[in-house]
């Protein structure tokens, strides 16, 4: 596959024992990374899982997919990512967006860029063992523990223009949610290079790694697998992305806008999921049969657009995940596997 690492985001909608489990599944079968997401009404704790899994494993990267500045106090972040370097080391990733699910869930807005960027910078100086002075406060804060120089890689997650270019400026990769067809992920990455270039530099200079964030189902049933992954998908259309759809494909964003229930986010079989037609979904998502699942990953390796393909498992039966996770890790070659 070119290289491409593939690694697997895990919404924590089952007990954290079972979480856990996916976690060391996907290290076992080669997963060179797994995403944990952040919403705490919908979805367990990811810290808890994060602190369990940096002591049950040893070889996968371990990060959020992905947090905020939000929910999350700065102070109480940075201690949460201090603490857990010390265990695993620099296998980890921080993952961070402006907040979705976890704040829409709330009734709160989102974060604006301004803050999301400056929420980076707080982020990385704390970490790396910085004193700084909190303008809120008028007082100097630091984490006594953090060992000067410490710093973990920051992917900003992104969707639309405007983050997609603070990513290409501040970020050292970004999780990219605009779909799989070869024409939107070159817009993202136009976008992330204008950010890149803002800064100064290019993303190959910065060596800035684009991670593909893909909904994933597969069934011998090539439409019930793609009925599968509807609800992600849809989250997909409802933020603004990097290039314009035709009046058909806007006609059905619009009715998914009108229909979003945040408490149902993601969940499969959903109202604002079943709005998204079949045609669609080959766009945004890898679904289908086994081999139109691995034909899809294969071509998407091959695009050169991605640095790796992180594939969210989507079944109507949140147990058989591991067959996903199996299926995709019988795909991935020595070559690129995480260990």
């Amino acid at each position: 596959m070119s290289g491409v690492k593939l690694g697997v985001g895990l919404f924590p909608i089952e007990p954290l024992q079972r979480m856990l489990s996916l976690i060391k599944l996907s290290e076992e079968v080669g997963f060179s990374c797994a995403y944990i997401g952040d919403s705490q009404m919908i979805w367990r704790e990811p810290y808890v899982l994060l602190g369990a899994a940096a002591v049950a494993t040893k070889h996968i990267t371990l990060a959020t997919g992905v947090t905020n500045p939000v929910t999350r106090d700065l102070g109480v972040l940075a201690a949460a990512w201090a603490s857990l370097h010390e265990m695993v080391g620099d296998r980890l990733l921080l993952g961070i967006g402006s907040g979705d699910s976890s704040v829409e869930t709330l009734g709160k807005k989102p974060s604006t860029l301004a803050n999301l960027e400056r929420s980076v910078g707080i982020l990385r100086d704390l970490i790396g063992g910085k004193t700084l002075e909190s303008p809120e406060t008028n007082s100097s804060v630091r984490l006594t523990y953090a060992t000067p120089g410490t710093r973990i890689p920051v992917y900003p997650a992104v969707s639309s223009p405007k983050i997609h270019r603070l990513a290409g400026k501040i970020g050292d990769g970004a999780i990219v949610l605009v779909g799989v067809d070869p024409q939107f992920l070159a817009a993202s990455r136009k976008q992330l290079e204008a950010g890149a270039a803002e800064a100064g530099t290019t993303l190959k200079d910065k060596g800035f790694r684009v991670v593909c964030w893909t909904p994933c189902s597969i069934l011998d049933d090539g439409h019930a697998a793609r009925s599968a992954v509807k609800a992600h998908v849809s989250r997909i259309l409802k933020r603004k992305l990097p290039f314009e759809l035709d009046a058909a494909a806007m006609e059905v964003v619009n009715k998914i806008r009108q229909q979003y229930e945040y408490y149902e986010h993601m969940v499969v079989g959903t109202a604002h999921g079943e709005t998204v037609p079949d045609e669609m979904v080959e766009r945004f998502a890898i679904a289908g049969t086994p081999n139109e699942a691995r034909d899809q990953i294969e071509r998407l390796a091959a695009s050169g657009l991605v640095d790796e393909i992180a594939i969210i498992p989507h079944t109507q039966d949140p147990t058989d995940r591991d067959r996903i996770i199996k299926l995709v890790g019988e795909m991935i070659p020595a070559a690129s596997r995480g260990r």
